[in-house]
């Protein structure tokens, strides 16, 4: 019985070996072939597949002191209680130290972080008009430029209708067909020019454009407004040939009555005024000529002429007609004019003293100066052929005196 016992031990046990030698050993899955296997792990495996077999003895008996079991011993051993070695005190102390680390790092960033964001936060902030102005310009931008061919297109319209009234209007076209290439440019887009400078192109088209259309609109009202002044020039001119024919008696009773200086100034207004109305009758004539050839600016250019000229003559001719008549009024009576005179003079004086003590010598000396002035012109008028035109000249300028008195004394009162 012993003996059968002990034989089914052994069975039993070289079975037991038999299975743990043919229990699969775990390897790691295999990598691709362009990944890295170290050194070791191949040195491992050459080991392990020249180790010596451990069959067990025959009879079952299991040696004690075998490679084998002494390896599985000293794991068993190994892994019910770990050698204590110099490392696990420092991987213990590393581990406690990781949350700090951890919490460090994260503070970092998060700071980080913040600068960031401030940065971006002024980047925007910076952004901000520059967008706006963007953003303005780019909603003005299709208006402004569909503005622009709208009065172009108006003032070719326009244009047509002018020509339609048998109107010419080259000049006028002529500007227009300067805007031509501005119109390419900015059908080209602000792609290629810019966004602001397309928009001033723009406008200033369209500014240009407006002021054609304007003038195109203008110029059937142009075209009769220049046959109006022809007319009305032409009757004056006329009227002034008459007139200038009436000087010469006019001077003549002058040089009768009164001393040459009061006419000498005159003597050469009759020669002046026939000039003048020849020369107003040349250029309106040639003005004429311009209307016809519808060029109108040369044509208003000469009608300014012509009234210019008719102007002149005209005062001319007055001229010697007025100096008749007040040298007539003041030989009749110059106590008028004296009294006309000092009564200025009183008043300023007055204007001088309201409020005042003593007078300002600032207005007192050129009153004083007028009055002088005054009594010397008056006493000129004693005796035989006197010069009533200086005597006119003397007192118009004694209450020229007295007025810019009273207009200083005003402004200073008045700043006050």
């Amino acid at each position: 019985m012993g003996a059968v016992r002990g034989a089914g031990s052994g069975a039993a046990g070289a079975a037991r070996a038999g299975a743990r030698r043919r229990r699969p050993r775990r390897t790691p899955p295999r990598t691709p072939s362009t990944s890295w296997t170290p050194r070791s792990a191949i040195c491992a495996s050459r080991s392990r597949r020249s180790r010596p077999s451990t069959t067990p003895p025959p009879g079952g008996a299991r040696s004690p002191t075998s490679p084998r079991s002494a390896g599985r011993s000293t794991r068993r051993a190994g892994r019910t209680s770990p050698p204590s070695t110099p490392w696990t005190s420092t991987a213990t102390s590393w581990t406690a130290r990781r949350p700090r680390g951890a919490r460090r790092a994260l503070d970092g960033a998060k700071d980080e972080l913040t600068r960031v964001k401030a940065d971006l936060d002024r980047f925007a902030e910076s952004l901000g008009p520059l967008l706006g102005k963007a953003e303005t310009q780019l909603a003005r931008l299709a208006p402004a430029v569909e503005r622009a061919k709208q009065s172009l297109l108006a003032t070719t319209s326009a244009l047509d209708t002018v020509r339609a009234q048998g109107l010419r209007a080259d000049d006028l076209a002529a500007r227009l067909a300067t805007l031509a290439p501005e119109l390419t440019r900015l059908n080209e887009g602000a792609a290629r020019h810019g966004v602001a400078e397309t928009i001033q192109r723009a406008d200033r088209v369209r500014r240009e454009a407006e002021a054609l259309r304007a003038e195109a609109e203008r110029l059937p009202e142009r075209a009769g407004e220049i046959d109006r002044r022809l007319v009305s020039l032409r009757t004056r001119a006329e009227a002034l040939t008459t007139r200038s024919a009436q000087v010469e008696p006019v001077l003549s009773e002058l040089r009768r009555r009164f001393t040459a200086p009061c006419w000498q100034d005159l003597q050469h207004v009759p020669e002046e005024a026939a000039k003048h109305v020849a020369q107003a009758g040349t250029k309106l004539a040639e003005a004429r000529q311009a209307r016809e050839a519808q060029r109108w600016a040369d044509a208003t250019a000469l009608l300014a002429t012509v009234r210019a000229l008719l102007d002149e003559t005209d005062e001319a001719v007055s001229a010697a007609g007025d100096r008749l008549r007040q040298l007539n009024e003041v030989a009749k009576d110059p106590q008028r004019e004296i009294e006309r005179t000092r009564f200025a003079v009183r008043d300023a004086q007055r204007l001088a003293m309201t409020g005042r003590q003593t007078p300002d010598p600032r207005h007192a000396r050129p009153l004083d100066d007028a009055v002088a002035r005054l009594d010397r012109a008056v006493t000129a008028l004693e005796g035989h052929h006197p010069d009533y035109w200086q005597f006119l000249r003397e007192t118009e300028a004694v209450r020229g005196t007295a007025a810019r008195v009273v207009e200083l004394i005003r402004e200073e009162r008045g700043g006050s």
